[in-house]
């Protein structure tokens, strides 16, 4: 009966890998392409897990360097822990993974690409060739369908990586987001709270000491356009879907409480044909901390004190 079970968890997930690669994103890459790319002395795999010591615990792909996604991908200076690292920051960062300017990386993780996205966006804000950089299908659980992980700790030579100066253009500071969602109620944006929906309406409290959401926010969930038990992304036409609310010749602001969420949203949105999708740096990270700043409770996108 357990092997019974086994091989119909493995043909669920193998069904789901066949329909997902069909309308792959160009920057994903199955576990087969990644199989095929292992030659190539150029390549970077870097691994993002949720619980980072399980790199070591349970293991990883093989030759893939470990990514400890708060300490990596986010300011350790700032007051809002995941606010974006600085470009000589991440610069480092990427040369202590061995990154050159030539490398070919392949990210992936154990969150349904949340984590990955994070680690994508951050790579294109700073400028890095993203033509070189790719995003595993289906994370560990692809990989694990058909390979095995590895215990042993890859061998590491300094990259030599020069980024760019951030590109002002995909983010914005909590000022913008006050002045023209809050204050002037501007029709050409529009702000993304890509959190659970439980966060959205303050139900629950999450890394803040205020729950709700920012006024002007709508809610729509990132991980709901990814399958669960495969961890693939849905079709492009059910993103396209879930999204409908979002036109697309508005400025999208995006945020969530920790920088991930918001950037699997921003790689969906730009999949979608979404021109100009922008993250709020920090975050509700950011903005429930501030006292001055309002928050609005409940499922109205403005309440009482914020209606026109």
């Amino acid at each position: 009966m357990r092997l019974f079970k086994f091989m119909l968890v493995m043909l669920t997930v193998s069904l789901a890998f066949a329909g997902a690669a069909v309308a792959l994103p160009g920057f994903m890459v199955d576990s087969e392409g990644l199989e095929e790319m292992m030659s190539d002395k150029k390549l970077v795999i870097l691994e993002v897990r949720y619980y980072p010591h399980r790199y070591y615990t349970v293991g990883h792909i093989p030759g893939a360097i470990q990514v400890q996604r708060f300490k990596d991908l986010g300011d350790n200076n700032s007051d809002s822990l995941m606010k974006f690292p600085s470009k000589q920051a991440f610069q480092n960062t990427l040369r202590g993974w061995g990154i050159n300017n030539d490398s070919r990386i392949v990210i992936y993780d154990d969150s349904s690409t949340a984590l990955a996205s994070r680690l994508y966006y951050l790579l294109a804000l700073y400028g890095y060739d993203m033509k070189n950089v790719k995003i595993l299908d289906g994370g560990t659980v692809g990989w694990t369908g058909f390979n095995e992980m590895t215990k042993e700790v890859p061998t590491i030579k300094k990259g030599t990586v020069e980024l760019k100066d951030a590109n002002r253009a995909m983010f914005v500071e909590w000022t913008t987001v006050y002045d023209r969602i809050v204050s002037r109620r501007d029709k050409n944006m529009m702000l993304l709270d890509a959190r659970p929906n439980t966060h959205y309406t303050g139900e629950v409290m999450a890394h803040a000491v205020r729950a709700g959401h920012i006024p002007g926010a709508i809610n729509i969930v990132s991980l709901d356009g990814v399958i669960g038990e495969s961890m693939t992304w849905k079709s492009k036409a059910e993103l396209a879907e879930m999204y409908k609310a979002l036109p697309k010749d508005k400025t999208i602001i995006a945020y969530c409480h920790d920088g991930f969420r918001m950037s699997l949203a921003w790689l969906q949105l730009k999949w979608l044909g979404y021109k100009d999708v922008r993250l709020y740096n920090g975050g509700w990270g950011h903005w429930g901390n501030k006292f001055s700043l309002p928050v609005v409770k409940g499922s109205e996108v403005f309440d009482a004190s914020f209606k026109l």
